[in-house]
């Protein structure tokens, strides 16, 4: 049986995706960004510091990185404790050597129980962007709205209230998103959020609230992907971040100035066997010259006011 003649009219057909959220844009034809002192790349980097509760309650899909072992599942819980422990320390330094800034991703209740991470962060002038409240609180469209609506309120203000910080940016746990989280992170405040990673540079998104924008948070050549799921090797590490960065590095020659988002989870990272390959990685980078170290506020501000 053949489909009527109708089944591909409906309101959203055109080319892009079938929502109202975002106009079609081609990358190579946009107005090219223009960063400081002529860079070619922005890099921003963004540790990622999560809580995960020993008290996960079970879900047909997990959060990366969830604990998976009945109750108490100390052997995954400590795994990723060490992360704000020990790792976050790690890639702090890596990065404060190197004079790098930083946006840090965080979990409200991280900032609650390790009160040493937020002032580590304060001290080193980054960037601090919400990241939930935990890794068990997932936002999807069966959650509910008015649930959403007190977890993004209680996410942000209790990282602006700990950190003094505006926090304008925002990263759902898992890059889970809801029909409504756009519209409540918004209202809420924020300039721009991560979970969308479907472009190389900034955009402009549509919401109840007014505009916020997508940044893009490359996933890709994260640790979490690399090291996490693909179980690569460091040295693999570092090829696949400097092959990222060099196309890009090409790219703003001709198409204007690029980002590179470089998303590092301290509970993988910030171990022993894998901090020098982030080092490495970092270098190959800075070597090249022509790198503008941002947070993704600044980011965002410089590129905003070139459109």
């Amino acid at each position: 049986m053949s489909l009527p003649s109708n089944y591909f009219d409906y309101p959203f057909r055109r080319p892009g995706m079938d929502h109202d959220r975002y106009a079609y844009s081609n990358l190579f034809k946009r107005k090219p960004a223009v960063w400081p002192d002529g860079a070619r790349i922005a890099l921003w980097i963004v540790p990622t510091l999560e809580f995960f509760p020993l008290d996960m309650a079970p879900k047909a899909v997990k959060p990366p990185g969830g604990l998976e072992r009945p109750y108490p599942d100390y052997w995954n819980y400590t795994l990723r404790d060490y992360g704000n422990r020990v790792g976050f320390a790690r890639v702090f330094r890596a990065l404060e050597t190197r004079g790098l800034k930083a946006t840090v991703a965080m979990s409200a209740r991280l900032a609650e129980r390790y009160p040493h991470v937020l002032q580590e962060v304060n001290r080193l002038k980054f960037e601090l962007m919400a990241h939930g409240l935990d890794m068990n609180h997932i936002h999807a469209t069966g959650v509910g709205r008015e649930v959403e609506q007190q977890w993004v309120d209680n996410s942000l203000s209790t990282l602006r209230r700990l950190s003094d910080q505006p926090v304008k940016g925002w990263y759902s746990p898992a890059y889970s998103q809801s029909h409504d989280t756009l519209d409540l992170v918004a209202a809420a405040g924020c300039d721009y959020v991560c979970d969308w990673v479907n472009d190389d540079m900034p955009y402009e998104l549509r919401t109840k609230a007014g505009p916020i924008h997508a940044m893009p948070h490359a996933y890709e050549i994260s640790d979490l992907q690399i090291f996490h799921f693909y179980k690569y090797k460091p040295a693999q590490f570092v090829e696949q971040v400097s092959d990222h960065f060099e196309l890009l590095y090409r790219e703003a020659a001709t198409y204007g100035g690029r980002i590179v988002a470089l998303s590092l989870r301290p509970w993988i990272s910030g171990v022993p066997h894998r901090i020098a390959a982030v080092e490495q990685a970092l270098d190959l980078m800075l070597r090249r010259g022509g790198v503008w170290s941002a947070t993704g506020a600044e980011i965002l501000a410089c590129w905003r006011s070139q459109q």
